[in-house]
């Protein structure tokens, strides 16, 4: 079963994914329709505001950070690829519009309790050991501060299933090689071991981005994480068996309608 590569930080390979592969179609093949931006951002808004310093780790293209920013948040970012910051700055207009760092979510250089809350999106599943990352933000927010985590999650709609049916024909792993999809069970249970609160913030739900024959057309085009450890043969082969299972079992993909996203966010309270 093929796993995704680590990232590298100064040369020195960690258990992290980076996605400086995607950095430039990013947003393109990920990310949340422009009413979906706005129920985020006014949820982490209403979660995040008065809190001083709120770290984003993982902050990737600005998608979230960006939208906080310019409702007032004070916001820093940090990431794994500096590739993905430059996208970041080139969106903002060409100058970073907030403080950026490039770093390992494992070992960040911050210093102790140095920001008041911290949020992550899509991070933890990327991260072999990702106790290290929940550790670490917890290290650096001050005591009686938040911090809000999404996990994401997969389901069992045509996308999900065209997904798992592509990655049993061309071996590769579903698991993620980090915390799995969906697993605020075993997150809460971290959390709460190392003292804090847990609350599930007001669900936010829109719909995706891509429709049944996008996703497809981005499996073949090697848009997602899991499709990069594949070499280009096996990757096209799996895909065109994917299409032809997709399309005897759903009908034509460009008819089947957009599915919804369900956003699920959980914020964590420090002693």
């Amino acid at each position: 079963m093929a796993r995704l590569p680590a990232g590298t930080v100064d040369g020195r390979v960690t258990g992290s994914v980076s996605f400086d592969h995607a950095a430039e179609y990013y947003d393109e093949t990920r990310g949340l329709t422009p009413e979906g931006v706005r129920a985020e951002n006014a949820m982490l808004v209403g979660a995040l505001a008065g809190r001083g310093r709120v770290l984003e780790v993982g902050v990737g293209t600005g998608q979230i950070a960006l939208p906080l920013h310019a409702s007032g948040i004070d916001v820093i970012g940090f990431d794994l690829s500096r590739a993905m910051l430059d996208v970041l700055i080139r969106k903002a207009g060409g100058a970073a519009p907030f403080p950026l760092t490039v770093g390992d979510a494992t070992a960040m250089p911050f210093r102790d309790a140095g920001v008041d809350a911290a949020y992550l999106r899509w991070v933890l599943h990327l991260v072999t050991d990702w106790r290290a990352v929940v550790a670490e933000t917890v290290r650096v927010v001050r005591p009686t501060g938040t911090i809000a985590i999404h996990l994401g999650d997969y389901g069992d709609g045509p996308t999900d299933r065209i997904r798992e049916r592509f990655c049993e024909l061309a071996g590769v792993d579903p698991r993620p090689t980090g915390l799995d999809w969906g697993a605020y069970d075993e997150l809460d249970a971290e959390m709460a071991g190392l003292g804090a609160v847990v609350r599930e913030l007001p669900a936010v739900v829109a719909p995706s981005t891509w429709t049944a024959e996008a996703f497809m057309r981005r499996v073949e085009g090697n848009a997602f994480s899991w499709t990069w450890p594949l070499d280009d043969g096996v990757r096209d082969r799996a895909a065109a068996e994917t299409r032809a299972w997709a399309e005897e079992a759903f009908g034509a993909l460009t008819e089947i309608p957009r599915e919804d996203f369900d956003m699920r966010w959980h914020a964590y309270d420090l002693p």
